[in-house]
């Protein structure tokens, strides 16, 4: 996604199938307005309202529409969360890689889970049931993405198979070069004595965030 505050919210539109002057009439303005912020530059910036609206509206965080950035209360780590789903299932999920919302973690607690950087962290959102009862779908994880073949041991992971973001429980094989993909789940079927060479590793998750009830 583009990083320019006016290339973002043109993406976002053409994207989510909105026209700029239904979007000027959500935050209240007249019908041109968003085309002329994003054609001709007027108003330089959005105004602080306008850009918590129309972040809202489009689900992301405002710092991708120019806010500045907030600082976090001491002690603590921002992990962005990427708006894209990591599959528990047998189904393919697609999505791009922009950052969205943002968890704060304690950042003692982080070095508890990990010595990775935050910037290689993130937290995605699981679908799909193949890992029941481990992960449920609509479970929140975090992944460590520097943690992957380099480290590789037996665990959970997020991969990447073809164009598809899944998440699954691999075991090494003695001789290291291969594994086996299982589900939690013992309604699917596992994927035994898989090339390391035909999966691309995402990296490893360390903590599942649940809604009870």
């Amino acid at each position: 996604m583009p990083n320019d505050p006016r290339d973002m919210l043109e993406e976002l539109c053409r994207r989510e199938r909105v026209d700029f002057a239904t979007l000027s009439r959500l935050i209240g303005r007249n019908d041109a307005y968003i085309q002329q912020y994003i054609r001709r530059g007027t108003p330089r910036v959005l105004a602080e309202r306008d850009r918590r609206l129309i972040a809202r509206y489009f689900d992301i965080d405002e710092e991708r529409l120019g806010a500045p950035k907030r600082d976090m209360p001491g002690g603590l780590v921002p992990v962005v969360q990427r708006p894209v789903r990591a599959a528990a299932g047998d189904g393919a999920v697609n999505g791009d890689d922009q950052a969205g919302a943002r968890f704060a973690f304690d950042r003692r607690w982080l070095r508890q889970l990990t010595a990775g950087r935050p910037e290689d962290l993130s937290v995605i959102r699981v679908e799909g049931d193949s890992m029941a009862p481990t992960l449920n779908d609509g479970d929140d994880i975090l992944v460590d993405q520097a943690d992957g073949e380099g480290r590789l041991r037996d665990g959970i992971y997020v991969l990447r198979i073809d164009d598809a973001l899944v998440v699954k429980r691999l075991a090494k094989h003695p001789m290291g070069a291969r594994v086996t993909v299982q589900s939690d789940n013992p309604a699917y079927t596992d994927w035994p004595d898989c090339k390391l060479s035909d999966i691309s590793i995402i990296g490893r998750v360390l903590w599942i965030g649940r809604r009870l009830g």
